[in-house]
């Protein structure tokens, strides 16, 4: 199976959030992992966040971004294409989605499209995963 984590659950490898555990388990059960590109800049954004809200003190900070960067290259990052992006503006419209949950569910249905294996749409945002439900990701 191919778990394609969005951001949300992605952080969540990271930070110590509600559901970290669940989806650390899911990693773990997986034979790979997936992500959108896109993900690298939302990841770092909700880090740099979470750092001026005082959640973490700087020295963490730097710990978690070296984390992600390390991990990076072992993630199986799907790339943004026109055709991507007009099947993520389709799925928006369809499922009344923003763009960029549009994007990571284009990006799933791209990689389902793309391999043999059962690919799991993993999200901490329940409208997305039941549009991901709805186009028949598990």
């Amino acid at each position: 199976m191919i778990l394609y984590l969005e951001t949300s659950n992605l952080v969540k490898l990271y930070v110590k959030e509600g559901g970290s555990d669940e989806v650390k388990k899911e990693v773990t059960e997986s034979d790979a992992v997936a992500t959108s590109i896109i993900s690298y800049v939302e990841a770092r954004a909700a880090f740099a966040r979470k750092w001026r809200e005082k959640d973490f003190p700087l020295d963490v900070f730097e710990t978690i971004k070296a984390d992600l960067e390390r991990d990076w290259d072992r993630l199986f990052v799907l790339n943004l294409t026109d055709a991507l992006i007009r099947a993520a503006a389709a799925v928006s419209e369809k499922h009344g989605l923003r763009g960029y949950d549009a994007i990571h569910l284009a990006s799933a249905l791209e990689l389902k499209g793309a391999v043999t294996a059962p690919v799991r749409f993993s999200s901490s945002d329940e409208k997305l995963c039941e549009a991901a439900r709805a186009e028949g990701l598990g």
